[in-house]
């Protein structure tokens, strides 16, 4: 068999797409290095200042970056392993258990993709009002523990990733629901889990709508509330405001140079099974 080879336009397109790609990131260091009054010049610059490091302490300050980041990561990791297991759970009951109404229920389930999320805020805000969890971390968690994409997402991965006559095997060998779990259902869903998991965790990071509305700038913000109090004032201190963008941003890059290569190599592993 003939290994592919890629040309020189395949490099000139990926070229293309990587510079698309990084330019976002790339202005906003150029503009978190810069002062206002240069951003607010024609032309703009396209090339780095020295005010990073004055810029970059003055939103860490005034933004309480450190209680912010800190937040989120605890949002967004508990969020992301919340919704694996869950999802992971639900998904293999619709896709590999009999029971009745089964069909029914996962259509009422993905359903509530249907659903704005816009419609839900009043109720929930008075739920989390009613259980005093206003400004509380637990009111940005819970309520997304879970939900029907990772529901729908695990299960049709599981349905043709877990042959069933695995879960009839250990069943057969006296293994109990648990262990079948811990040790067919998981081992096999693994690639999607580590997908699902990524997908999840950068949502919860940048989540603004909810977080804003249960959360405070002074109380238990997470990163993207903090970020709403730079810049205030009759003329908003564009620079400071990228400069805290950019360390929003520094740890999701720093979670994909980490665990980049593992999650390819899960959909890649996924792709062979399937």
């Amino acid at each position: 068999m003939r290994a592919l080879r890629a040309g020189r336009l395949t490099y000139v397109v990926l070229a293309l797409f990587t510079a698309g790609s990084l330019f976002p990131l790339v202005w906003t260091a150029i503009a978190a290095s810069r002062s206002n009054t240069r951003l607010a010049q024609t032309p703009p610059p396209f090339w780095f200042g020295g005010n990073l490091g004055h810029n970059l302490q003055v939103a860490w300050t005034d933004a309480n970056m450190g209680t912010a980041l800190l937040n989120t990561v605890i949002v967004a990791g508990t969020v992301a392993a919340g919704t694996v297991f869950f999802s992971t759970l639900a998904g293999f009951a619709f896709a590999k258990l009999r029971f009745r109404g089964s069909r029914p229920l996962l259509a009422s389930v993905i359903a509530t993709m249907l659903i704005p999320p816009q419609l839900s805020v009043v109720p929930l805000y008075m739920l989390i009002a009613k259980l005093s969890w206003t400004d509380r971390l637990q009111a940005v968690i819970l309520p997304t523990l879970v939900g029907a994409f990772g529901v729908f997402f695990m299960r049709q991965y599981l349905v043709h990733a877990l042959p069933m006559e695995l879960v009839e095997a250990a069943r057969t060998d006296g293994a109990s629901s648990l262990r079948v779990l811990w040790h067919v259902v998981f081992p096999a869903a693994r690639p999607a889990m580590a997908v699902l998991g990524m997908l999840t965790f950068v949502m919860a990071w940048n989540d603004f709508f909810w977080p804003i509305v249960a959360l405070t700038q002074n109380g238990s913000p997470t990163v993207q509330v903090a970020l709403t109090g730079l810049g205030r004032g009759y003329i908003p201190d564009q620079s400071v405001i990228m400069a805290g963008a950019l360390l929003g941003t520094l740890p999701l890059l720093l979670v994909f140079l980490v665990f980049g290569r593992q999650i390819v190599g899960g959909i890649m592993q996924g792709a062979v099974k399937g």
